[in-house]
């Protein structure tokens, strides 16, 4: 098992406008998904790897949370069961979530690092194992939804 990349950054913002604003002037920086006035949007950037930052509309105070990292690694349940053995991790961080299937095409868990920042660790998930022919627009609509519905359960869940 091994860690070959930063897949994704997820940043919270207060105001998605002016994010967007702020993030499509820089270049190198493309717009795939999202915008100006939805709750989840995504950039790629650079040219020879496929590398995204989130920005995720937040409503509450997060002075702890930035976001999250997303990792991504060749073997997801491997490294889970690594670190869940692993007496310092198990200890000075916490596992959120066992590895689950996303519908946007990764196998992920989540972890805590000691100063409570969220990691996500992934591995792609092949086509054919979701049996499933997914384009890069499927792939962004499917994690727009996905999005979309954790923030209005967050939303709720602070009400």
């Amino acid at each position: 098992m091994e860690l070959y990349r930063i897949s994704a950054i997820t940043l919270f913002v207060r105001n998605m406008d002016i994010s967007c604003k702020f993030y499509s002037r820089i270049p190198g920086f493309r717009l795939v998904c999202g915008g100006s006035f939805d709750s989840f949007t995504t950039y790629e950037v650079g040219k020879d790897t496929k590398v995204y930052l989130n920005l995720e509309l937040v409503n509450d105070d997060r002075s702890k949370d930035f976001g999250r990292i997303i990792f991504h690694t060749d073997d997801v349940d491997e490294l889970y069961t690594h670190m869940k053995k692993d007496n310092y991790i198990s200890k000075l961080g916490s596992i959120e979530n066992e590895p689950i299937d996303a519908s946007w095409g990764e196998r992920f868990f989540h972890i805590r690092d000691p100063d409570h920042y969220q990691l996500s660790f992934a591995t792609p998930i092949s086509r054919n194992y979701l049996q499933t022919d997914y384009t890069d627009e499927d792939f962004f609509k499917r994690k727009k939804r996905r999005y979309k519905s954790v923030y209005k359960r967050r939303y709720r869940e602070k009400k």
